[in-house]
């Protein structure tokens, strides 16, 4: 999620070696065979405040692996993102590779910083359908604005995920935080970002999702 001190310089790096592990995941698995998936967000997706292994698309992939599917999960998180970022680097990350599903997680900083429903909206739109146009797979990872934005903000701002996965066909999974957002015991100390325990929570949650998104079974999920 949003944090202050994030600079334009340390964003520029991260993207950086977002394209870089990109392309260099990506050559392993069409080597191996293997679907990729690009897990496409901001903080929840790049892991802050967590090791490596702990992290959403790490988790992610172990998960997949131990239920006999060799799927890679690549990191294309960028802490800090709203939907603005998102859109503006899109393009620039699936030009290395076509993933075979990608994972849409962003709006947490939108309405932390209290960004108009209908810029949100409109971004959203946009990265949909630029994926539509690529004819990717595409799974929409809902987010929620906080009670304390108001009745009339949260009303606006909770409906764009549904709406938009609706128009471009895509299925959603309706809250990237179900069962994590507001438990201490599965947040860090800030109470916005899940800890290694609460990721864990998250992939059970949405692996029968990403599953059915990619046509197998998910039979095998506990």
């Amino acid at each position: 999620m949003y944090n202050s001190k994030d600079m334009n310089s340390s964003k520029t790096i991260k993207m950086f070696a977002v394209a870089v592990l990109f392309t260099a995941m990506k050559i392993q698995a069409v080597l191996a065979g293997d679907p990729v998936i690009l897990a496409f967000g901001d903080s929840l997706t790049a892991g802050y405040g967590l090791m490596p292994e702990q992290g959403f698309t790490s988790q992610l992939e172990q998960a997949l692996n131990r239920q006999g599917h060799n799927i890679t999960v690549i990191n294309g998180g960028v802490s800090g993102d709203t939907t603005s970022g998102g859109l503006s680097r899109l393009e620039w990350v699936l030009a290395n590779a076509k993933p075979d599903l990608v994972i849409v997680e962003l709006g947490a900083n939108d309405a932390l910083r209290g960004i108009a429903p209908a810029i949100t909206r409109r971004n959203m739109e946009k990265i949909l359908a630029i994926l539509a146009k690529k004819k990717l797979k595409t799974l929409v990872a809902g987010m929620m604005a906080p009670p304390n934005m108001g009745d009339e903000y949260v009303i606006k701002f909770n409906r764009i995920f549904p709406e938009l996965a609706i128009k471009y066909k895509n299925r959603l999974y309706p809250f990237f935080l179900e069962g994590v957002a507001g438990n201490p015991e599965l947040n860090q100390n800030d109470a916005m970002h899940p800890n290694s325990a609460g990721v864990a929570v998250i992939v059970q949650k949405i692996i029968p999702h990403i599953l059915n998104t990619l046509g197998k079974n998910p039979s095998s999920q506990q």
